[in-house]
C-alpha cells in the first residue's frame, strides 16, 4: 500500500492550479455529501448501535479505516469530517423521496461539473481517478490536507508533495507574444 505521502503526491501531480484545487474545495465537498445522502437509504435500526445503519454508514467506516491507517491524525479529522457528511445525508435521507433525490442527485452532478470545470478550464489535465480509481478516495484527503496545509500543519509534507511536483501556481492563458522582425 502507498504511504500518505506517496498517494498526495500522485493526487497533487493533477492538481497544481489554485483555481482548479479551488473548485475542489466546492466540489469534492458536495459529491461527498450527495454519496452521504443517496446512501442514507435504506437505513436500519440496529439495537447494539446509537443511530440508524444505511450503506452511507458502512461506506465511511471502511473509507475513516482506510484513512486512519494512512494517516492517524489526518485519518481522525477526515473521520469526523465524514461523520458530519453522515448525519447530514441521513438527515436529507430521511425526508421525502422528492427531497432525498433532488437533494442527493442535485449536490452529486453540481459537485461534478465544479471538478470538471476546474480540470478543463483551469488545470488543463484529466482528473486524477481517469488513470487512478483510488484517486475518488483520495480527492477528499487531499482538500483536507490542502486545507489544513494552509493553516501551517505539517509543512514537511507539503514540502515533500512539492519537491516532486512543484508548487501550487496560477496557469492564465499565455498571452500572444508580439513576433520581433
Amino acid at each position: 500500500m502507498r504511504t500518505l505521502t506517496e498517494q498526495l503526491t500522485q493526487y497533487a501531480a493533477y492538481h497544481r492550479d489554485r483555481r482548479n484545487i479551488a473548485t475542489h474545495f466546492v466540489g469534492i465537498p458536495m459529491i461527498v455529501l450527495a454519496v452521504a445522502v443517496l446512501l442514507g437509504r435504506p437505513a436500519f435500526a440496529v439495537a447494539a448501535l446509537p443511530f440508524p445503519l444505511s450503506p452511507a454508514c458502512v461506506l465511511v467506516v471502511v473509507m475513516a479505516l482506510y484513512y486512519l491507517v494512512l494517516d492517524v491524525p489526518l485519518g481522525i479529522v477526515m473521520s469526523a469530517a465524514l461523520a458530519l457528511c453522515v448525519v447530514a445525508g441521513q438527515w436529507l435521507a430521511a425526508q421525502s423521496t422528492l427531497t432525498w433525490l433532488v437533494s442527493g442527485v442535485g449536490l452529486f452532478v453540481v459537485g461534478w461539473v465544479f471538478q470538471f470545470v476546474g480540470h478543463v478550464a483551469y488545470e488543463h489535465r484529466k482528473p486524477a481517478f481517469v488513470d487512478d480509481l483510488i484517486g475518488l478516495a483520495i480527492g477528499p484527503l487531499f482538500v483536507l490536507a490542502e486545507a489544513l496545509f494552509a493553516f501551517g500543519w505539517r509543512p514537511a509534507l507539503r514540502e515533500a508533495i512539492e519537491a516532486q511536483v512543484g508548487a501550487t501556481r496560477i496557469n492564465p492563458a499565455a498571452p500572444a507574444t508580439p513576433q520581433r522582425r
